[in-house]
């Protein structure tokens, strides 16, 4: 398979990108088409709908050892789970699965660009197919969630102190909190002493966690 688009967004590494899509609708992107597929017949019609789903790119080192278990973070690290019943990045073939909602469709000289919020993506990952979400098919009020259902509303109390957050453009102040409160550090780690940094929008915010509340220590720009 080929990639069709990538999809630019706030987050330079891996590290405090949100678990899933849609857990933080103030995170935006932007998906811009490669040349082959810049052709604006292709997203004839795709405004109609508010959400889309991407196909994409993982970026994990490549091996040709099947893992049958993965560790998922969201249970400690500690308790093995099959890969199929999770959405682990270290699986036979890496692809993502992400339901963002599609904003607006703009026309440039370079193609159609997607404007898309709700996003789970490293800056610079490689989109392999965008389908509409038709919710007649594609929700499932009766669905059951497991662990990840359980697990859906854990999140942190964010200290962020006023003069560190507005070292933020206004407009990405609500992605930034929304970040944080989703718990960006490993759940296994609960040294209260370690200062973490995640990078954000040109930034790197540097933060210490104790039970569950987490405080911010420090705003630095990006190196």
């Amino acid at each position: 398979m080929n990639p069709i688009a990538t999809i630019k967004t706030d987050f330079p590494e891996k590290f405090g990108i949100p678990r899933q899509s849609g857990r933080a609708e103030a995170l935006t992107g932007v998906i811009s088409f490669l040349p082959k597929y810049r052709n604006p017949d292709a997203v004839k019609g795709l405004s109609e709908y508010n959400y889309i789903w991407l196909l994409w790119r993982f970026e994990v080192p490549e091996t040709e050892d099947f893992k049958a278990c993965v560790r998922p973070p969201r249970l400690g690290g500690n308790t093995r789970v099959g890969v199929f019943a999770t959405r682990s990045p270290f699986r036979p073939n890496p692809i993502g699965l992400s339901c963002v909602k599609l904003d607006r469709i703009e026309y440039s000289e370079n193609g159609p660009l997607l404007y898309v919020s709700g996003i789970d993506m490293k800056d610079g990952t490689e989109i392999i197919d965008i389908k509409p979400y038709i919710p007649y098919t594609d929700a499932k009020p009766d669905a059951r969630g497991s662990f990840a259902e359980e697990e859906k509303d854990y999140s942190l109390n964010v200290v962020f102190p006023d003069d560190l957050l507005k070292k933020f453009p206004e407009e990405k102040r609500e992605g930034i909190l929304a970040v944080l409160a989703d718990v960006p550090r490993p759940s296994y780690q609960n040294d209260s002493n370690r200062i973490y940094g995640v990078s954000f929008a040109g930034f790197n915010v540097k933060f210490l966690v104790s039970d569950n509340t987490l405080t911010v220590v420090d705003v630095l720009p990006q190196d």
